[in-house]
């Protein structure tokens, strides 16, 4: 029997796809950096990676912006990103004009349009220019003098119009605020535009676009949440938010505060990838009891681009659309896919069947064959997408071994069912803090397989460098029986506690920096060489293949100037361990395989060629004589033999 994903493949374009259109949020990103342009922003200062150079936070926000479309090019070039700038007196030229009126003083650098080189180029030109005389941005973007600031609330207005004009309404919509000014309205009418602001904001927010503040505090000037965007930016906790203090900074959503400025491009990576669905669908508590939940991958391995086809149009390139098209071979016509049936082959043919093509010819009735939709229901079990809890068990019963795939973190869904915020925390909490985990039926997707699966609920947590676990639920596919094999392990031994002191010694000294592991610090080397590459040949760029620099490589100095007398100490403690000596493998003694006899006598091949009998001999042996004799020894056999009895005729 032929394997199953050989004649139900079933194409996935034509899947409906779940119950929210908002899973669609299609592959494309839009970014709009939205840069203050303020006195303090432009305020040039001593460049902490360069000596007798000056720079400014502007600078630096517009650096970070031209990094992550430098970027982006390759990892997302269906992406489009946008800059806008706010807290300047420059007014927009009649050419980028957005087709909506800018609010005042607020400037947009860059429209909304996808990715290319000369756009980014643009930007490379102002910091150059920037390099060689420190003024230029203020000469190209003057700010506001006199104390004077734009509302927040235009900012955020002003987003919405570019955002509105020049983003795909399906396509994943950030604004990344960068300002070092934590409170922009301490005039009177202040709480006016606070609740203007706010009120601006939601209005954003509800059009489907995310804001990520990146807060730039400093020794001189710190920022202060409390005084202004705490009663601003909304939360992103599971709580309801009219349960919400707004003077409670705790409850604003995830912010950056940048310390220092060099910073502002790491931190701006870890939220340059959006954070999208893989999944959105119903999850049923009890009967009458559904809640709406979002499902989000945790590890994602990141590939190098597809490539495309393109047609040659003499004037211009553009790329060619791929389609797949299904041919009777019979009638030489396309075949709908709507009348196909799959089935499954019954086998080859044998000899009296020869006139059939080469299958084996069943009766009309006798063999089964299914509609598209059969073989959905033959996966899915007729099941729709979405999640049944099954009940709980104590945390303690779920293994580390049980979990062999990658789990799934499923957050609530509010714009589904109503109330599933709220619902979904009370359940967190309570599983928490009886110490229980749950037990669900999944199928995520209509293409899937039904998995029984276990909830792991994990509490917010927040460490000192400000990283927050969010809070919700890992979904855990668990093992069938046969997934899990038992180790051929007989005898174990255990090291002394010299040994593992000795160990613990030089892990201590080796350990990375605060317990975490920073994937975006340690890039794929192969992949990172390939975009090195590409980014080079984009930007008409020479590309130095001595400079490329492999982070992932082990900095063996170090390793040994930090650790390298522990490492000593610890393979002397190993080498005098009993455990370890008792523990370590017999190595059996194998007999050495003996070399096959070659030399043959001249005599015995004369013999052989006599007795027309040169056919038994190996191709060494042939070689072996053709050698001695000054004969060439390439070919396959039959060029030896020949060469070996024209030899012997002469």
């Amino acid at each position: 029997m032929p394997p199953y994903d050989d004649w139900n493949k079933i194409d996935d374009e034509e899947d409906e796809e779940l119950q929210d259109a908002s899973y669609l949020e299609s592959k494309k990103d839009v970014i709009l950096f939205c840069i203050d342009c303020s006195e303090s922003m432009l305020e040039l200062r001593e460049d902490p990676v360069y000596e007798n150079v000056q720079t400014c936070h502007a600078y630096a926000a517009l650096d970070a912006a031209m990094q992550i479309q430098k970027k982006k090019v390759i990892t997302g070039p269906n992406d489009a990103v946008g800059i806008l700038l706010f807290n300047t007196t420059r007014k927009a030229e009649t050419s980028r004009n957005q087709g909506s009126e800018i609010k005042r003083n607020c400037y947009v650098y860059q429209p909304i349009a996808p990715l290319s080189a000369p756009k980014i180029q643009e930007v490379i030109q102002l910091l150059d220019a920037f390099r060689e005389d420190p003024e230029e941005l203020k000469n190209q973007f003057p700010p506001l003098t006199d104390g004077k600031r734009v509302a927040m609330g235009d900012v955020f207005t002003s987003c919405n119009w570019v955002l509105r004009d020049g983003a795909p309404k399906t396509a994943s919509k950030r604004v990344f605020l960068i300002t070092d000014e934590d409170d922009p309205h301490s005039g009177p009418g202040a709480k006016q535009l606070v609740n203007s602001a706010r009120t601006t904001l939601i209005d954003l927010t509800q059009s489907g676009v995310t804001v990520e503040p990146f807060f730039i505090s400093t020794e001189e000037k710190p920022f202060d949440l409390s005084k202004f965007y705490s009663s601003v930016l909304l939360p992103n906790n599971l709580v309801d938010e009219d349960d919400v203090d707004p003077d409670d900074p705790s409850v604003l959503r995830e912010s950056i505060f940048t310390s220092r400025i060099e910073d502002l491009l790491a931190h701006m990576r870890f939220h340059e990838v959006p954070k999208r669905a893989q999944f959105s669908i119903p999850f049923e508590l009890a009967k009458g009891l559904t809640l709406g939940v979002k499902g989000y991958g945790l590890v994602t391995e990141q590939k190098k681009g597809a490539y495309k086809y393109f047609v040659d149009l003499g004037e211009r390139m553009e790329v060619a659309t791929v389609q797949t098209v299904y041919v009777d071979e019979d009638r030489q016509a396309e075949v709908d896919k709507t009348k196909m049936v799959y089935g499954m082959d019954v086998g080859a043919a044998g000899d009296d069947d020869e006139d059939h093509g080469g299958t084996r010819v069943v009766e009309s009735g006798q063999r089964p064959f299914y509609t598209a939709e059969d073989i959905k229901s033959f996966r899915t079990l007729g099941m729709e997408p979405g999640l049944k809890l099954l009940g709980f068990k104590d945390r303690s019963e779920l293994l580390f071994e049980d979990n062999v795939k990658h789990s799934l973190f499923i957050y609530p869904d509010e714009m589904t069912y109503a109330g599933s915020k709220r619902t979904f925390s009370a359940l967190l909490k309570s599983m928490v803090k009886k110490k229980k985990i749950g037990l669900v039926l999944s199928l995520t997707r209509r293409n899937a397989s039904p998995t029984f699966c276990a909830l792991l609920p994990q509490e917010e947590k927040q460490d000192e460098a400000g990283w927050t676990e969010p809070a919700g639920f890992h979904l855990i596919p668990l093992p069938f029986a046969d997934d899990i094999r038992a180790a051929p392990v007989e005898e174990g031994c255990r090291a002394s506690d010299e040994t593992k002191n000795a160990a613990r010694a030089w892990i201590d000294k080796l350990s990375v920096k605060n317990g975490a592991y920073p994937p975006d610090s340690y890039p794929n080397p192969a992949l990172a060489f390939h975009n090195a590459q590409l980014q080079a040949t984009a930007f008409g760029e020479e590309f130095d293949e001595d400079a490329f620099e492999d982070l992932t490589a082990p900095k063996v100095d170090m390793i040994h100037k930090r650790a390298g007398k522990l490492l000593e100490a610890w393979k002397s403690a190993v080498a005098n361990d009993e455990s370890a000596l008792s523990a370590a493998p017999t190595v059996e003694k194998r007999g050495t395989k003996r070399k096959a006899d070659i030399d043959v006598s001249e005599a015995e091949i004369r013999s052989r060629f006599a007795d027309d009998k040169l056919n038994k001999l190996t191709v060494e042996q042939l070689k072996v004589f053709l050698k001695s004799k000054g004969q060439a020894v390439s070919g396959k056999k039959q060029d030896l033999l020949d060469r070996v009895e024209e030899f012997l005729s002469k």
